[in-house]
């Protein structure tokens, strides 16, 4: 009797352990609603159509609502991009150019629903985007920071401003949430509800994130060495330490997300070591050493890069 007492309540310890809302970062730093628009960090089209207006990101922030999450899955109806995922507003001069990276390996459930959902979600915010899906095609544990590092170097080829860095099971639930960097780098994935809309602790910067393209550059992108599950975010916020740039939030209200359920990859037992490495190999360990070997296939609504 006294065994069965003991094993409740350490069982009962451990959930209050592992989900008391206190445990997670609850209180940080964010940007307020009304002042988002003087943080973002826009880039002037290339080509005006003095014909047009400019699109307003001032109406999408006011009239930003929240998605019912039993329709994510559903099927949504938007204007057909150009081929290989490409779209831009022909009702006014969007103001920023924004690709959303996302890398991948074996999840096609998750792939249909987020293309699906981005397209029609990007849509309504009157962006000039391209969404690009970094496919690993090797039997090496996935490495998701080197697959973002081929994704952004072919981005800012092709003169993409703003990268997002995108999990491919992560879902915007605000309208409000722009795709468009901010004048720092922005974690936009601050209120998942898989962590019941907490941040689990305050140096987190993965998931969704936004860094313009010399932002990356100048932080030499992410670790190539991290394969497996984790590590890599706490990598790529160690790197912004050491270049004296702070990230950014927005209002909890804007940055909610949902995640599509999926199996939990197995942690990486060596990422601990690796991170240990950060400061003295990020310099020679990044964007600056993948080579230019992958494939360009452009598919009807997304860019896809097979990386060997």
């Amino acid at each position: 009797m006294i065994k069965n007492l003991l094993i409740v309540i350490g069982f009962l310890i451990l959930v209050i352990a592992v989900y008391y809302p206190s445990r997670h970062a609850r209180r940080y730093d964010y940007i307020s609603v009304e002042d988002i628009p003087n943080e973002l960090n826009l880039h002037w089209p290339q080509f005006i159509d003095y014909h047009l207006k400019n699109c307003s990101l001032q109406n999408i922030l006011v009239n930003s609502k929240e998605i019912d999450i039993s329709s994510i899955t559903k099927e949504k109806y938007f204007q057909k991009p150009l081929t290989g995922g490409e779209f831009k507003s022909d009702s006014c001069t969007p103001l920023e150019k924004s690709a959303i990276i996302v890398p991948y390996r074996d999840r096609p459930y998750h792939l249909k629903h987020f293309v699906n959902f981005m397209h029609w979600y990007l849509q309504q915010q009157n962006l000039h985007y391209r969404i690009i899906v970094v496919n690993q095609n090797d039997s090496l544990p996935f490495n998701r920071a080197k697959m973002l590092n081929y994704g952004a170097k072919f981005a800012i080829r092709l003169n993409y401003h703003c990268l997002i860095l995108h999990d491919v099971d992560l879902i915007p639930i605000n309208t409000g949430n722009i795709y468009a960097c901010s004048k720092k780098p922005r974690h936009m994935s601050s209120s998942l509800d898989t962590f019941r809309y907490n941040l689990p602790y305050l140096t987190l910067f993965g998931g969704a994130v936004s860094i313009t393209s010399e932002q990356f550059i100048k932080v030499n992108g992410m670790s190539n060495m991290f394969y497996g599950w984790g590590g890599e975010d706490d990598d790529f916020y160690r790197r912004l330490t050491l270049n004296s740039m702070e990230l950014c939030r927005f209002s909890p209200e804007l940055s909610k997300y949902t995640m599509l359920i999926h199996k939990k990859e197995q942690a990486s037992e060596n990422r601990f070591n690796t991170l240990e490495k950060t400061e003295g190999n990020y310099k020679e360990d990044g964007l600056n050493t993948i080579s230019n070997d992958f494939v360009i296939k452009l598919e009807e609504l997304y860019t896809l890069l097979i990386v060997p």
